[in-house]
């Protein structure tokens, strides 16, 4: 199932029944996992290592060095989950020894095409970047965030999960989950009901996350006065809990 027109390196472990379309390059410290499609005029470099039932389009770019000036040549990894999508163009780097040395993506991930996630990013799983979205580097998207086509999301930022962004979204502080936002410089829109209900999230749940929102959004209290509060909405609502979690972790703040 390895097309005679691809190059695959004599180190590289790829399993029994990967397909590898023509014109392929499959570096050296490569690892492939069960039923994972690859197309024509794809580049793996190593040391990466990818999981199962991945599909991987034609001139992707995944395990390059960083584009990071200070990355002076260490050893870093790229590691990819199973069930991602990569359609065309996507480009995913390795990581540097100043980001913990690995770029990660987790499981069931779909990438539009000339997606770009930079250096020592982290992405959760089940989450979908549409066309041209991209990660600076340092970057971590969480479970199910959803990144409208032409996102920029700034280096060190954190989006958080069940979130949504609009198209050409760019945004230097992190997004907090369940937030829809939007513009140049982003700005928030609400709660992703939408996304919401489509989860399955119970009616009373999306509106113990209204409440929550309208503390941070809507209300004259401090950002430290809100998210005690929404501490106390937390009490039998474990996603408002995620809520204030993610805004306890001191960060690059949130969006306002």
């Amino acid at each position: 199932m390895i097309h005679p027109q691809a190059l695959i390196d004599p180190s590289a472990k790829i399993s029994a029944n990967v397909e590898i379309g023509p014109f392929s390059v499959i570096g050296p410290e490569v690892t492939i996992g069960e039923g994972t499609w690859i197309g024509p005029h794809v580049v793996i470099n190593g040391p990466t290592r990818i999981g199962q039932n991945n599909r991987i389009y034609q001139f992707s770019s995944l395990g390059e060095i960083a584009q990071d000036l200070k990355y002076a040549g260490e050893r870093a990894a790229l590691e990819i989950g199973d069930g991602n999508v990569f359609r065309e163009c996507c480009t995913v780097s390795r990581g540097t020894s100043g980001g913990g040395g690995v770029t990660r993506i987790g499981h069931d991930n779909f990438f539009m095409a000339y997606v770009h996630v930079a250096h020592d990013c982290q992405v959760a799983n089940h989450t979908v970047f549409a066309n041209c979205a991209s990660l600076a580097g340092h970057v971590r998207v969480e479970d199910y965030a959803v990144l409208g086509g032409f996102t920029g999301i700034h280096q060190f930022c954190r989006v958080g999960e069940h979130c949504m962004t609009g198209i050409g979204t760019v945004t230097f502080q992190d997004i907090p989950p369940y937030v829809v936002a939007a513009g140049n410089t982003a700005k928030p829109y609400g709660i992703n009901i939408t996304g919401l209900k489509r989860r399955g999230f119970s009616t009373e749940g999306i509106s113990v996350l209204k409440k929550a929102y309208k503390l941070i959004y809507k209300s004259s209290l401090r950002l430290e006065e809100a998210i005690t509060a929404i501490e106390g909405l937390a009490d039998g609502h474990p996603e408002v809990d995620v809520l204030a979690r993610f805004l306890r972790v001191e960060g690059r703040g949130i969006i306002r």
